[in-house]
């Protein structure tokens, strides 16, 4: 399961489509609909928020803007809450740098042309609803 900390902007097809599926199964996990991934390590920062299942919500929104500036159409009625307004989570310049180092070799295999697109980009923005903070890899991170 890699639910990205970067903007969504710099996944290709294939990284937004599984982003989307993965969340989709995270949503599924903090609702406590599914067995499955309950002990997943990426889930740790959603558990951290004052509403998890929120969070998880405002993050499955923005995955689903990014699809439809790109003129895909991921199924928003699978969101569970929706138009609500949360609070930005916190993650670090550790671990935006590796998820981006980590996210360039994917697209240097598979879609070099999106790599292409953000070749000159050295730090680059986190998904809308985080916040970067100075600091280390995310001591969940498993990559």
């Amino acid at each position: 399961m890699r639910i990205w900390s970067l903007h969504p902007v710099y996944l290709d097809r294939q990284g937004l489509v599984a982003c989307w599926r993965e969340t989709l199964l995270a949503q599924a996990v903090l609702a406590g609909t599914t067995k499955g991934y309950r002990e997943h390590p990426q889930l740790a920062r959603f558990r951290e928020a004052p509403e998890p299942s929120t969070a998880v919500s405002a993050y499955l929104r923005d995955l689903a803007d990014e699809a439809d500036a790109r003129g895909y159409r991921f199924d928003r009625s699978r969101i569970r809450t929706l138009g609500t307004t949360v609070p930005p989570l916190e993650v670090t310049t550790g671990q935006l740098d590796l998820e981006w180092r980590h996210l360039r070799a994917k697209l240097a295999a598979r879609s070099p042309d999106r790599l292409a697109l953000h070749a000159h980009t050295h730090r680059p923005a986190p998904h809308p609803l985080f916040v970067v903070v100075e600091g280390p890899v995310a001591s969940w991170e498993r990559a």
